[in-house]
């Protein structure tokens, strides 16, 4: 029914969990949790999962919310994130980044019962199912769910690995927890490390940050102090560290990683690692001409095309994007996943290459730049456009 992190496998726990229990295994410091095995969820719903029940939302059952009371008790009964793992999650060719739910901040039985429905019905979402059309996936996923610490970030983000012999380390950052990253909702300082360790850094403009919020508990978003908007998040001396981890890690797991981490009481600690499943465009250069009539953000997924731009400033404009339009938005979230489906590329004001939109976008196949300021006000909803992902740059026609 539980299983301890350190002992989960991929067949019963997931593709999440399974990798932070071989990293646990091997000393990496990884938080301590638990994981609700896959079979869990079958037992929910007259014995069928309940992400191919149509209308019937999981609950869980008595012996089973028993088990998780008894095993927070154990750790301290500390705030938790409670994260999906689903069985098609964090493979070689699909990442599913961002599809699923995490719920970040929770504390007590209840709350953590609840995150965890919340988990197993993300499985059932749209996005989900738009995901899985376009990555050539057929079977309904199993949904087990990793129950495990916050660590109550000073700095966080995410690393890719170097993605051939001698290649470069780079690494996104941001103050508090690493949402802010992942989700694009900040553009995060970028460095990039060399094999010899030279490190090169781009400030980003990290107006805000999310952090957990006791009172209330979950998270909340709150705004950076003018000075550190603009301060580096990271020394190189820590830049390097990372990246002597993240080359152990992925010598470990047999490949390039993408690797969530997370700093506090400056100790480095790993949130999760999978394999890096397409390129990312080389970072744009200073020295680098950039056409005097184009904005230029960063390169997110390679590729240029031309077509017109469609400004969505929320869900509510969905309807207005039709198939070839070029995205124009502020940021992305996971719900967003079902417009890159027929975008012929993505615009983004904040966010760095290795957010989840990022990741996606190169997944699909279509090309992305991010990080273009006040994009969604030069450009207006019927431009011709001309989009070059590999270079981050977009020009009106």
């Amino acid at each position: 029914m539980l299983t301890a992190l350190s002992d989960a496998t991929r067949s019963t726990c997931g593709g999440k969990a399974a990798t932070l229990g071989v990293l646990l295994r091997a000393g990496v410091p990884v938080p301590e949790g638990f994981v609700v095995a896959a079979s869990s969820v079958a037992e929910t719903v007259a014995g069928t999962r309940p992400e191919i029940v149509a209308g019937a939302r999981p609950e869980v059952e008595a012996g089973l919310r028993s088990a998780i009371t008894r095993a927070l008790d154990r750790l301290g009964d500390p705030v938790v994130a409670v994260r999906s793992s689903a069985s098609d999650e964090d493979g070689r060719h699909a990442s599913a980044a961002g599809q699923y739910e995490s719920v970040v901040g929770v504390r007590g039985s209840d709350g953590v019962c609840a995150a965890i429905t919340t988990c197993w019905d993300s499985a059932r979402a749209a996005r989900v199912a738009a995901y899985r059309r376009q990555t050539g996936q057929d079977n309904a996923p199993g949904m087990a769910v990793l129950v495990q610490r916050v660590i109550e970030a000073e700095v966080s983000g995410v690393l890719f690995t170097p993605q051939r012999p001698g290649g470069s380390t780079r690494i996104e950052a941001a103050w508090g927890l690493g949402l802010a990253v992942v989700s694009g909702t900040v553009t995060p300082d970028s460095y990039d490390v060399t094999a010899d360790g030279d490190v090169d850094c781009v400030v980003g403009s990290k107006r805000t940050r999310i952090d957990l919020t006791p009172e209330s508990g979950g998270v909340g978003t709150s705004l950076v102090g003018e000075q550190a908007r603009t301060a580096r998040t990271l020394q190189d001396s820590t830049v390097r560290v990372l990246a002597g981890m993240g080359r152990r890690i992925a010598a470990m797991l047999g490949g390039p990683q993408d690797i969530e981490w997370a700093i506090a009481d400056d100790a480095i600690w790993i949130l999760q690692a999978r394999p890096i499943t397409a390129a990312v465009p080389a970072s744009r250069t200073v020295d680098q001409v950039v056409p005097s009539r184009a904005l230029a953000g960063v390169p997110g997924s390679p590729g240029l095309v031309t077509a017109t731009a469609r400004i969505v400033g929320s869900p509510d404009d969905f309807h207005t994007v039709r198939p070839g339009d070029v995205v124009i938005c502020p940021c992305t979230d996971p719900a967003w996943t079902p417009l890159f489906t027929i975008a012929a590329g993505v615009v983004t004001e904040t966010g760095g290459a290795l957010s989840h939109a990022a990741i996606v976008a190169r997944e699909y196949g279509i090309p992305a730049a991010l990080a273009i300021p006040n994009a969604t006000t030069h450009i207006r909803s019927g431009d011709r456009v001309a989009l070059d992902g590999t270079a981050g740059t977009i020009t009106v026609l």
